[in-house]
């Protein structure tokens, strides 16, 4: 499906714990002076503008990032990808995934990006230039097999699809196994998406099966307009690194804060 534009969503509360999380991780292994892979199997565009249309139109950033930035301490690695891109990019950037890679990552480290969307792959090309990312117009899928194991051994998958496609839930523990299987040291992360309907139960069965000693991280969250059928956000991670499921509790915590009002800055707890 080539359909799925992140822009409509970009910054709302399950990228705050997707986004969070992410940045903790790039950051733990970045300091160790040993090189890493970062691959991305769904990048989308890199780069969002939360005062464009599209955004502004969903809500979502307005009720995602704008209040729950406050969540996080000023000195963590998420709230420091936001500086970073603002004085970069201007008040109202937002990164995605690839841009809190390329922002986290060092000269040595390899970036992978997959991203078959026309349109986004542009964007993203444009955004990560400066970082010398090397994006791929094909399925994110076939581009992780293509590229595990990679050099350096060391590092991360992102696995982000949009679930557009219904059969994606049935199809990525088979994709997981097989990925794990040619990159049994990876930190693989799989986002999912909470729905009303709870379509990730049987994927998550599966995946548990798999992968007993794998992290699982969920956060809930009131749907964001009436009907929208999301009320949380899920990681599965394989090949958790140490500190994780700690830094994860702790953002699941938040979430359960009370949410300040439209126009009040948040404040950490």
């Amino acid at each position: 499906m080539l359909s799925y534009q992140h822009l409509y969503h970009a910054g709302n509360l399950a990228d705050v714990q997707k986004h969070g999380l992410l940045a903790w991780v790039l950051n733990y292994l970045t300091q160790k002076d040993k090189p890493l892979s970062y691959i991305e199997t769904h990048a989308g565009r890199g780069l969002y503008d939360l005062a464009a249309d599209e955004a502004v139109k969903t809500g979502e950033a307005a009720a995602g990032v704008v209040r729950a930035e406050g969540w996080f301490p000023p000195g963590h690695p998420y709230r420091q990808r936001l500086a970073e891109t603002r004085a970069r990019f201007g008040p109202t950037a937002y990164p995605g995934s690839p841009l809190i890679a390329a922002l986290s990552l060092r000269d040595r480290d390899s970036l992978h990006l997959a991203e078959l969307h026309p349109g986004e792959r542009a964007h993203l090309q444009t955004a990560l230039a400066p970082w010398g990312a090397h994006v791929h117009a094909r399925d994110g899928f076939d581009t992780a097999l293509a590229l595990t194991p990679p050099m350096p051994r060391r590092g991360v998958m992102l696995i982000d699809p949009s679930y557009e496609v219904k059969a994606d839930y049935a199809a990525i523990p088979r994709h997981l196994a097989a990925i794990h299987r040619k990159w049994n040291v990876g930190i693989l992360i799989l986002w999912y998406p909470i729905l009303a309907d709870a379509p990730h139960a049987p994927m998550l069965e599966a995946l548990a099966r798999g992968f007993p000693e794998a992290l699982r991280s969920e956060v809930r969250f009131p749907p964001i307009r009436p009907g929208h059928r999301m009320i949380g956000s899920g990681l599965f991670v394989v090949n958790p690194p140490y500190g994780l499921a700690d830094e994860a509790a702790a953002i699941a915590a938040r979430f359960r804060t009370p949410y300040p009002s439209p126009g009040e800055a948040p404040k950490f707890t």
